[in-house]
């Protein structure tokens, strides 16, 4: 398992599509925080914090994390050595769980980063470092787990595709679906009475929650089960193509 995880990191950096896709994220990012005006500038935001990029990264992460997981699979099954791959003493969930914390891993990368705005923000309050710690923290933790739910799915849609942008493609409506989804539905009139129970299924509103600072087990549990759902969902799916 440890070498099949080497093995997609140093695929990852190897190629210009892992380091593309982080560069891409960051400068994206970068601009719409300091240089396009806007909601998310936080120039002209008025208060010194980082809730615009909080608010921002889910909303690239369910485009950039279906593009560094599309091969995953889909290029096993493409170039034919995924029927290599299972012949290997190493159980299929391990295989499964390998991509998944290797593409975590670049995610990571990606974010790590991003602690330069936090410190350039810490210096441009009135009063410097006056910031809500806690509620960063949270965010940073709820976007991690947030991402590590796209990964799942990104890695699901690439073990039922051998084609890379069908794969693409199916994680970006399954990650929409998830985030905006069940926003959307709890909003119907004749279903207003579920509204609560309906929203709590989506991401966004545990991604909401933690955002805050409320570090809550039940948050927590939602985005692992998510995750372990859909790596079963993969396992299965490259089960019944052997």
């Amino acid at each position: 398992m440890i070498a099949l995880f080497r093995k997609e990191i140093n695929q990852f950096f190897s190629s210009l599509t892992g380091l593309l896709t982080i560069v891409i994220f960051l400068m994206v990012n970068g601009l719409f925080m300091w240089i396009f005006k806007g909601d998310f500038n936080v120039l002209e935001f008025g208060y010194a914090n980082m809730d615009s990029f909080f608010m921002l990264a889910p909303i690239l992460f369910l485009i950039f994390i279906p593009a560094i997981c599309m091969r995953l699979f889909s290029e096993e099954y493409r170039s034919g050595t995924m029927e290599v791959l299972l012949t290997k003493p190493i159980s299929l969930w391990n295989v499964v769980l390998s991509k998944f914390l290797a593409a975590n891993v670049l995610v990571l990368f990606s974010i790590l980063p991003t602690l330069i705005y936090f410190i350039s923000i810490y210096f441009l309050g009135e009063t410097i470092g006056n910031l809500d710690f806690g509620g960063i923290m949270g965010s940073y933790l709820g976007l991690l787990m947030l991402s590590s739910v796209f990964i799942a799915i990104g890695i699901f849609a690439s073990s039922i595709s051998s084609n890379q942008v069908v794969a693409f493609l199916i994680a970006i409506i399954c990650n929409v679906i998830i985030y905006y989804g069940f926003g959307v539905l709890s909003e119907i009139a004749f279903l207003q009475n579920f509204d609560l129970f309906i929203s709590d299924l989506g991401i966004a509103n545990h991604y909401s929650i933690m955002s805050k600072g409320v570090i809550d087990s039940r948050d927590i549990l939602y985005f692992m089960s998510l995750c372990f759902l859909f790596l079963m969902l993969s396992k299965t799916a490259i089960q019944l193509k052997r």
